[in-house]
């Protein structure tokens, strides 16, 4: 049982080296390819979710994700690189990380979209050095349920959060405990 327990703490130090290691080596390096999958992804978003378009007509600003990989096996990460949009311009660029420790096994990718509908919140972001997701504003995940019931007239919250594009095997999604952190894409 020792020699099992062992090799789970090797493969999970291991995995925690790859995944830290891959967004340097895989990730978007200029704002350009960013920009291209960031307008790929709010189409797929608003094909998906007539909410979410009907929300981003009345944001402050979005802050899209358009692929973000999760992996893990009792530890696990995301990372992945988006940008922030305002009337429809790009005005900075951000990545979003995490750990996490528990049960969890498998890999996948996914997208999301953080739709801002205060400008207080908006400025929390842009001044914040790293946003923790769960210390300030606080996020609405818009899942299907809600889905139905939320309108521009119902909308009571500061920020939504609406995934898309899931793929893989790997059980949930969440945002607790993300690092949001502006980034310079082209100096990486």
């Amino acid at each position: 049982m020792l020699s099992l327990f062992n090799r789970i703490i090797k493969l999970t130090v291991f995995l925690s080296l790859v995944i830290f290691s891959v967004p340097q080596l895989v990730w978007a390096t200029d704002a350009v390819q960013i920009d291209r999958e960031v307008q790929t992804a709010l189409k797929t978003l608003y094909a998906d979710s007539a909410v979410a378009k009907e929300l981003a007509a009345e944001a402050k600003g979005i802050l899209i994700f358009p692929d973000v990989i999760k992996a893990g096996i009792i530890l696990g990460a995301h990372y992945g690189e988006g940008a922030l949009l305002q009337n429809g311009e790009t005005t900075g660029y951000y990545s979003t990380v995490a750990v996490s420790y528990g049960l969890q096994v498998g890999a996948q990718t996914f997208g999301y979209a953080l739709i801002f509908m205060t400008d207080k919140d908006l400025d929390y972001l842009k001044s914040s050095s790293g946003w923790e997701v769960g210390v300030g504003p606080s996020i609405v995940v818009v899942d299907s349920g809600v889905a139905k019931a939320l309108t521009t007239t119902t909308a009571r919250d500061n920020v939504y959060a609406f995934f898309f594009d899931q793929k893989g095997l790997m059980a949930g999604l969440g945002l607790q405990g993300s690092k949001i952190t502006r980034i310079t894409p082209d100096q990486n």
